[in-house]
């Protein structure tokens, strides 16, 4: 690095505290800085180290979900930067010093799909254990970089000092929490930032989609527009997943049917749909002639496959099979662009759904509006009552109307 850039660094200690805004510019082309820029603050990162800079670091926890309107972000960067490679630090929140769940963290879905974006250079990924989490930082802390992002909303005063750990001399940029959850580390933590994100709210009356919460994001750092037809989902499937799709059909027997893809299943029970209501769903759906014929794929975990499969034949559905992407992220969005219809709760398979084009009913909770599907005109989204409600209150009936409109 050298002196001057390090004299920018230590002069431009920048914060933008207050409300996040959501910058449409509608109708411009992805560019690093837009037309009207003199309206705006300048970017939190300098332009001259932008210019200078030959590699970056991001730091984010991700979620299948994240990832799938975050990519747009990391593709218009490395369109506006083209000068500049990018590396990618995907902290692991379940992270643990017991072996025995290290395998499963090991084979996250996600790192088949971020290893495949062609934004990266090189991806971090091996942060599941303490000791891989040390030896990870000690590797990152070799490339001297000098420009190190955190885009990390949860616990964001320890990704600020991991930042700062990995780019002692570098220019560090992160998030902040909400004025008032600070204690003296945190505190100690934001000081440690040359530049300061604000944390997002969500207005439930009027919402921002999740999309704009990031475009809001990237525009403030790097002055990057990325306008609103730019920031939909998008998934590249391999052709040979696609082949094993079809295999998969071929063997159900269920080429030249219609086919619905149920997914009741999220991380918490909050987000997930009982088994049982997805039973009388299925027998529900297939009471319409135009379903009659139909077949019905049940999205499972690995673990929860055999469980599945006993409960499909004790209610007598035929042509319904449970599902498990078991070798590859691939699998899931493969087997979904086979399907005419995706019904899910709220995770990343209602945006997926989008990604490929596939009409989606989703089920959702009132707590999170900034994530629903983006694409509304292929999307239906069915929302709890109650603030309070999971989604296992939303009803049969209720999915049956939203089916028949």
């Amino acid at each position: 690095m050298t002196l001057k850039g390090t004299a920018l660094m230590k002069t431009t200690r920048r914060t933008l505290f207050g409300p996040p805004r959501a910058f449409g510019f509608e109708g411009e082309s992805t560019a690093a800085i837009p037309a009207n820029a003199s309206q705006f603050p300048a970017p939190l990162v300098p332009r001259e180290l932008i210019e200078n800079a030959s590699q970056i670091l991001f730091i984010t926890h991700l979620a299948l979900g994240d990832f799938a309107y975050l990519q747009n972000f990391f593709r218009a960067f490395t369109r506006a930067y083209p000068h500049i490679a990018v590396d990618l630090w995907v902290d692991e929140v379940r992270r643990t010093a017991d072996p025995s769940q290290w395998e499963k963290l090991r084979n996250y879905a996600l790192y088949s799909w971020v290893s495949a974006c062609p934004c990266f250079r090189k991806v971090y990924t091996q942060t599941y254990s303490p000791a891989l989490y040390c030896a990870s930082i000690g590797e990152a802390q070799q490339q001297r970089y000098p420009l190190v992002v955190s885009i990390a909303t949860l616990r964001p005063h320890r990704y600020a000092a991991l930042a700062r750990a990995i780019s002692p001399r570098g220019f560090v940029a992160g998030m902040t929490a909400k004025p008032g959850l600070g204690s003296l580390v945190h505190l100690t933590a934001w000081r440690k930032l040359d530049a300061a994100i604000p944390p997002y709210t969500v207005d439930r009356n009027q919402a921002q989609h999740i999309s704009a919460i990031y475009a809001d994001w990237f525009f403030r750092l790097f002055g990057l527009v990325v306008p609103p037809g730019e920031r939909y989902p998008f998934v590249d499937i391999p052709g040979i997943w696609q082949e094993d799709a079809s295999r998969q059909l071929a063997s159900w027997g269920c080429q030249g049917r219609r086919r619905v893809f149920i997914n009741p299943i999220a991380k918490t029970d909050k987000r997930s749909w009982p088994l049982e209501r997805v039973m009388q769903l299925i027998a529900a759906i297939r009471g319409k002639r135009e379903w009659e014929d139909a077949c019905f794929i049940v999205n499972a975990m690995p673990d929860q496959v055999q469980d599945v499969r006993k409960m499909i034949v004790d209610h007598g559905l035929g042509r319904t099979y449970a599902f498990s992407a078991q070798g590859n992220f691939f699998q899931l969005p493969a087997m979904l662009r086979t399907c005419d219809l995706i019904i899910s709760v709220e995770t990343s398979i209602m945006h997926l759904a989008n990604a490929i084009h596939v009409p989606v009913i989703a089920l959702m909770r009132q707590k999170n509006p900034e994530w629903v599907p983006i694409d509304k005109e292929n999307s239906k989204v069915i929302t709890a009552a109650h603030r309070r409600d999971w989604v296992k209150a939303i009803t049969v009936e209720q999915v049956m109307a939203s089916l028949a409109h």
